[in-house]
């Protein structure tokens, strides 16, 4: 299977033959790309594949994976089919490298926060974790997707108290929504807006960290 999405691709060191890996996916906010994000997850490519995925639609000064009609609604078709773009991406990792298919985990900021917990709803048991730094569900996916079993899922969600792009409000239904679901979550709070503080990324780094194992 091809995929026509770019990418970044971090690995160990050394990768041992016979052996797989776990599998971070990697999604940038909107108007940035993928190298913005290697940063935040630098030195974990020693445990994990790690796939930093530049969204596929231009906006400047970088690329999105879905348009917005206004205030948290996305453009419905752009956001089904930058979903289903990003589920054959992993579906094209999966079959490309040695990754652990037990261990897949998303990771994104702001509009890569929102396509990795929708991911997480609609591929339900394939993906082990997410972290959603900043984001939101939207109402249409809570409402009309077909939400698969997410009890075995664990989430670290994370959003700014003075949030002024995306509310804090919207962070905390996140995590009341997956609450609701059953799956296991860490919801933390920070004293930032709409950014990812230095204390955020070392809490969600030693969250994946002892999650994996």
């Amino acid at each position: 299977m091809n995929s026509s999405m770019l990418y970044e691709l971090r690995t160990p060191s050394k990768v041992e033959p016979d052996k797989t890996y776990p599998a971070l996916f990697v999604m940038h906010g909107m108007g940035s790309n993928e190298q913005n994000m290697l940063s935040l997850v630098a030195g974990l490519e020693e445990k994990f594949y790690i796939f930093s995925i530049r969204g596929p639609l231009s906006q400047p000064p970088g690329f999105a994976y879905f348009t917005i009609q206004g205030y948290g609604k996305p453009h419905r078709e752009v956001f089904d089919q930058g979903i289903s773009q990003l589920t054959n991406f992993i579906d094209h990792a999966a079959g490309r490298y040695p990754i652990d298919q037990e261990r897949l985990y998303l990771l994104g900021f702001s509009q890569g926060a929102i396509v990795s917990m929708t991911l997480g709803l609609a591929l339900g048991k394939r993906i082990k974790g997410i972290v959603a730094l900043s984001g939101y569900i939207p109402g249409f996916v809570k409402e009309e997707y077909t939400i698969q079993p997410v009890d075995h899922l664990s989430l670290f969600i994370s959003h700014g108290e003075f949030d002024n792009v995306l509310p804090y409000e919207w962070g905390v239904e996140s995590k009341e929504f997956f609450e609701g679901l059953k799956s296991q979550v860490t919801f933390k709070a920070y004293q930032e807006g709409h950014t990812v503080s230095i204390k955020n990324q070392q809490d969600f780094t030693k969250w994946l960290l002892e999650d994996v194992d």
